[in-house]
């Protein structure tokens, strides 16, 4: 019955979010997090290296890993306040697999390599290090983010293989021809959840991804909503939860 409310409660207030003006944040309480900083040498720079461990889990030891491909908008300084460490101890009180999550700071370069500067190789090479010295398994890991986070994590299935084991996207930033269009035979049978409001401009770009994916979406789906984080984080249960089914 409390998954069943929930998800009740979730779509009401999905259908409210075009025009909330704040995120929908669950009242569980959030576990370990931490903000650190790292220097990554694929960015050449010191950045934000944010985690989330979920309440009752201790620091995290041995949990497997989501990484964390943030917009054009918000930051790992931002993530605490977005709530998603109290989403995931929600996600794991409402049964689904304990899991962490990491993200670090990618700017906006939509995690493509620009010039010197390569946040996805970060993702791909430094960040699995710096969650393995945390004891956190980085062998089961799994890639989320939303608008041009959620474009980067398709591109980063994409460009490594078998790197993660899951991509969720929210109104992921593409357009037919880009790089993520290019990509999406190598993505294979990696299982995505794609998610995109219908008030959203990218609407139909990622209708036309849902359609030329390799393997029709485990999921996600559309519903009224905009291009913001009101209404992604209604999204973002039924998202962990499918994450979480990926890394068992």
């Amino acid at each position: 019955m409390r998954r069943r409310a929930f998800l009740l409660g979730g779509s009401m207030l999905a259908l409210a979010a075009g025009c909330s003006p704040e995120p929908v944040i669950p009242s569980a309480p959030a576990g370990d997090e931490r903000l650190e900083q790292r220097f990554s040498a694929a960015r050449g720079r010191t950045v934000d290296f944010w985690t989330a461990v979920p309440a009752g889990h201790g620091d995290g030891r041995g949990l497997p890993v989501c990484f964390v491909l943030h917009g054009g908008s918000k930051r790992p300084a931002d993530f605490s306040g977005l709530g998603l460490g109290r989403f995931l101890t929600d996600a794991v009180q409402r049964g689904a697999a304990p899991f962490v999550l990491a993200g670090a700071t990618g700017d906006r370069l939509a995690w493509r390599p620009r010039g010197g500067d390569d946040p996805q190789w970060m993702v791909r090479q430094e960040m699995p290090a710096w969650c393995a010295d945390r004891g956190f398994d980085t062998t089961r890991a799994a890639a989320w983010g939303w608008s041009m986070g959620g474009s980067g994590a398709l591109l980063l299935a994409a460009t490594f293989p078998g790197f993660v084991r899951s991509v969720a996207a929210f109104s992921p930033a593409v357009a037919p021809g880009d790089a993520v269009f290019d990509g999406l035979e190598r993505i294979g049978r990696t299982p995505v959840g794609l998610w995109c409001g219908k008030d959203d401009d990218l609407y139909d770009d990622v209708r036309t991804l849902w359609a030329s994916l390799p393997i029709p979406p485990r999921a996600g789906g559309f519903g009224p909503g905009r291009h913001h984080f009101p209404y992604w984080s209604t999204l973002i249960p039924d998202a962990f939860d499918f994450v979480a089914s990926t890394l068992t």
